[in-house]
């Protein structure tokens, strides 16, 4: 099962026209294409499907959804091990 999973936007970049950044879900952080969210900036919470964030969520909403999934142990099978304490880094 494939799950929008949320993260903080640490770094944009654009190639060609095409919206990319660096985002960070716990301790990992993984390269998400923007697109669909032109008005995501850096420190913004996006939620992310298969490597596209498809929207912009508030951090209080971000943490709740992120901690409930990850006691579910869906974080780990969608991203790999993550770093409980890193989410307010």
């Amino acid at each position: 099962m494939c799950l929008a999973i949320p993260g903080r936007v640490l770094e944009i970049d654009e190639l060609n026209g095409l919206r990319s950044g660096r985002v960070q879900f716990g301790g990992i952080v993984r390269a998400v294409r923007l697109d669909f969210v032109p008005e995501a900036s850096t420190g913004d919470y996006v939620m992310v499907h298969v490597g596209f964030a498809i929207s912009r969520v508030d951090q209080d909403e971000a943490k709740r959804t992120y901690e409930a999934l990850q006691a579910m142990g869906a974080i780990e099978a969608e991203i790999g091990p993550a770093d409980s304490q890193a989410w307010d880094r």
